[in-house]
């Protein structure tokens, strides 16, 4: 038998906050780099919303076989992310990946179960990434910064928008099939 499928919603009155409640910016940036930070900022805050009011089974559940892609994932792999290029590559800290061993290259994805300590522990390794991030980057007087590993972080705060778009237009789908909400 088919898997009965939520009815796909839309209105402000279902939105995940109400537009004038609404954290993120709506552009109006002043320079290069509050653009860049202003627009990593709002997809952060992206993430959060298409997330809200989730139980860790609707977190961790996958979109269709044969994929391994959840909210709850997206939340481990960008923690992952974040902490590769902030921490490892342009402040030179040392350290494992997050998420990511020899035996499951994937464990991002594979290792989001339903479970509640799984779903906070994402979030906190997540947050304190983004922490990190926020603080280097206000410690660094100029975005032409060349990190240990060579890269420039004019370009890293690039990648990491285009990381951050392309997987909330995943969340979005995502949030869909869980319970039929789009937008914002």
């Amino acid at each position: 038998m088919p898997e009965e499928l939520p009815t796909r919603s839309f209105a402000w009155s279902d939105m995940f906050v109400t537009p004038e409640e609404d954290p993120r910016t709506d552009g109006g940036f002043q320079g290069e780099r509050e653009t860049l930070l202003g627009f990593l900022r709002d997809y952060r805050l992206t993430l959060e919303l298409k997330c809200s009011g989730l139980d860790p089974t609707a977190l961790a559940r996958r979109s269709v076989p044969p994929s391994n892609l959840s909210l709850l994932g997206l939340v481990r792999h960008l923690a992952r992310v974040e902490q590769i290029w902030f921490r490892l590559r342009m402040a030179g800290q040392p350290g494992e990946p997050h998420y990511r061993t020899q035996e499951d290259r994937d464990l991002d994805f594979n290792g989001a179960v339903p479970d509640a300590e799984v779903v906070a522990e994402a979030w906190r390794t997540w947050r304190a990434e983004v922490e990190f991030a926020e603080q280097f980057m206000a410690a660094q007087p100029s975005l032409d910064l060349v990190g240990k590993n060579g890269d420039v972080l004019r370009e890293v705060l690039v990648h990491l928008i285009e990381e951050y778009a392309r997987h909330m237009g995943h969340a979005d789908l995502l949030r869909e099939r869980i319970d039929g909400r789009v937008g914002q």
